[in-house]
């Protein structure tokens, strides 16, 4: 079997060279993929992404118990029309409850399972979850195995490339996926004693590539566009996971597969659209979480979506410019209030760039 190698060869970046990424049964449209991030990638977002041209969306990390406790159908669910590819994530320590989550998210129409091997976060792995499992290869083994046998549909897993710079443990990990008959490996290009500081290693991943049959997706600081190629070229993988990059910025997935298509960066939606698309996500959030939750759900967002329009705009200030309006729409407790401060804001964005 020959290694599935880069969208873009190092030799040739003839978009011709570009290889459909498939994951199990399931082609995707480009091989460009949205992270899966606790608090941020929800349904609203995960929906505008698929719009802008994403070629898979991942929910929001899942406890395993906790999904057995809640109604994995309604999470589903809230997805609608708009992802036609419904992938879960689930997160534990327990290869018993990993196995009954998986079951119970494919019973509720999950059609891809993916295990976070990688959280960082201190609350994830001191309870043995996460990118702990780094450091207990054995248990996640048996994970990877009872997720595995619990679901027929494919199963893939998100990781890291170690617990620290000593024990680069990313390699033994893809090894135990592949021969557990896992169909694809993301990789963040940090360890996790890293967490997110200094610059993401594309190049480290590519002995992971190297190492496995199945495909490899790199993942870790892709906030250009026109960088795709070179993390590409430099970790030899399959395709690429976005993160951070599309915060605030939920075209930006749908940028990176255009550019990589056609070789070269597309523009920023107009502001006119940004603003549209904010006022969109706002209602799917108020609606997703009600009114209280969906306001300060929401803050975040709008605080990212700013800062990227400033961009678009080329706006000198921008640390400044969400300043101004941070008293109106980030703490404000009136959606009627947020809805036109920000219509406000975009129109003052709009009139300076004009300038």
């Amino acid at each position: 079997m020959q290694k599935q190698r880069s969208l873009f060869s190092v030799q040739n970046n003839d978009p011709a060279a570009m290889k459909p990424l498939q994951i199990g049964p399931h082609v995707l449209p480009n091989a460009v993929v949205l992270a899966p991030m606790a608090g941020i990638t929800d349904a609203p977002v995960r929906r505008m992404a698929v719009r802008y041209g994403a070629g898979l969306v991942i929910s929001e990390m899942i406890a395993s118990e906790a999904l057995l406790h809640e109604k994995p159908e309604m999470m589903l669910k809230a997805d609608g029309e708009g992802v036609p590819l419904h992938a879960v994530q689930i997160a534990g320590n327990s290869p018993y409850w990993m196995g009954e989550a998986a079951r119970h998210a494919e019973a509720a129409g999950a059609q891809i399972i993916d295990i976070n091997m990688g959280c960082p976060s201190k609350r994830v792995t001191t309870g043995a979850a996460g990118a702990a499992l780094l450091r207990d290869l054995p248990l996640a083994r048996r994970i990877i195995e009872a997720v595995r046998a619990a679901v027929q549909v494919p199963v893939t897993v998100k990781t890291r490339l170690g617990w620290d710079g000593e024990t680069p443990t990313s390699v033994q990990l893809a090894h135990i996926a592949e021969e557990s008959g896992l169909s694809l490996v993301s990789i963040h290009g940090r360890t996790r004693c890293q967490f997110y500081t200094g610059q993401a290693d594309w190049a480290a991943i590519r002995s992971v590539v190297e190492a496995i049959h199945i495909p490899v997706l790199a993942n870790g600081d892709l906030t250009i566009a026109g960088d795709a190629p070179r993390m590409l070229a430099l970790s030899g993988a399959a395709g690429v996971m976005i993160g951070r990059g599309a915060q605030g910025r939920p075209w930006f997935p749908g940028q990176v597969a255009q550019h990589l298509a056609q070789g070269q960066a597309p523009a920023d939606p107009p502001l006119a659209e940004q603003r549209d698309v904010l006022l969109e996500l706002y209602e799917g959030w108020l609606t997703l979480y009600g009114l209280e939750l969906g306001i300060r759900q929401a803050r975040k967002h709008v605080g990212w979506a700013l800062l990227a329009a400033c961009a678009s705009a080329g706006e000198r200030t921008p640390e400044e410019f969400v300043r101004n309006w941070r008293k109106s729409l980030l703490t404000s407790e009136d959606p009627l209030a947020v809805r036109a401060g920000i219509a406000q804001a975009y129109e003052e964005l709009m009139w300076r760039a004009a300038a």
